[in-house]
């Protein structure tokens, strides 16, 4: 079964966290994907001050979000005042959220945009504001119809690929099948933020057995 994007035929401004953006900087196509969505892109002041002064520079994260933002492929808002009352609930809550999720949960509700987000915490606490829909995910912009067809099937696996080994992205127990579908099995025995990877991971290696035994390897 083929990972069916949540955005697909929905062209609702997109708000994305952090790790998103740490995310598409990983894959290598960032640029790219941000450009084949139909979708206006915000991102929080908070978000890019963590991107700044609490990510790993050498990375180029940081120079990423400034390029996009130059290029106006993405747009920073800073939070109003009623939006920075709902960040401090989230921030000094229980379970309390980290500053970008906080951020990017209070803006995407506050204006009705859907909040990108991965972090199970984060994620809990945007569904109970957007009352009971789902918030989107790093994956639904990576499969995005447009995104794959922009990217060629091969190059749009690469960039999954690498989201997940380097960007360690997150995805849903109930997506981890269909990602190893389109990645392969042997890439995914280098991705250890995959849901279950050490149980799956020996799965894997038995697949690769039998199929090398099978080519006589």
């Amino acid at each position: 079964m083929t990972y069916s994007s949540l955005l697909t035929d929905n062209k609702i401004p997109l708000v994305l966290d952090t790790s998103v953006l740490i995310n598409l900087h990983a894959s290598r196509y960032g640029d790219l994907i941000l450009d084949a969505l139909p979708n206006d892109i915000i991102v929080s002041r908070i978000v890019v001050d963590e991107l700044e002064y609490e990510t790993n520079k050498a990375k180029g994260e940081q120079k990423f979000i400034q390029d996009m933002v130059a290029i106006d492929k993405i747009s920073v808002t800073y939070l109003s005042e009623s939006e920075y009352r709902l960040f401090s609930n989230f921030v000094s809550g229980s379970p309390s959220l980290g500053d970008g999720e906080a951020a990017t949960i209070s803006v995407g509700v506050s204006r009705g945009h859907l909040p990108i987000i991965d972090e199970r915490k984060g994620r809990l606490r945007a569904q109970e504001r957007l009352h009971g829909n789902r918030p989107g995910w790093s994956l639904d912009l990576f499969r995005h119809p447009r995104v794959v067809a922009a990217l060629g099937a091969r190059e749009a696996a690469d960039a999954l690929y690498l989201a997940l080994r380097d960007g360690r992205m997150r995805v849903h127990e109930d997506h981890c099948d269909q990602v190893v579908g389109i990645i392969g099995v042997q890439r995914a025995i280098e991705c250890n933020s995959l849901p279950g990877y050490k149980g799956r991971r020996d799965r894997w290696r038995c697949q690769l057995s039998r199929l090398d035994e099978s080519r006589g390897e």
